[in-house]
């Protein structure tokens, strides 16, 4: 299952879309972790600091929000 991952951080909020829900699990697992990082599109891409993080199913549409 694909979908967006929300992801808070101290100072923005990045949103990952068209991601498998492992890869969020992946994510979820080091919340609050000084060094988030993932494997997306083959490349390890480092978020830093990630506290909370949040699972949208499917796509945001973003010309209505959600």
């Amino acid at each position: 299952m694909k979908g967006t991952a929300i992801l808070f951080q101290e100072k923005n909020i990045t949103f990952i879309e068209d991601v498998d829900q492992t890869v969020f699990e992946e994510i979820k697992d080091q919340c609050g972790c000084e060094q988030c990082s993932c494997k997306l599109d083959n490349k390890i891409v480092t978020f830093g600091s990630v506290s909370p993080v949040f699972w949208h199913e499917d796509e945001v549409d973003w010309d209505y929000g959600y």
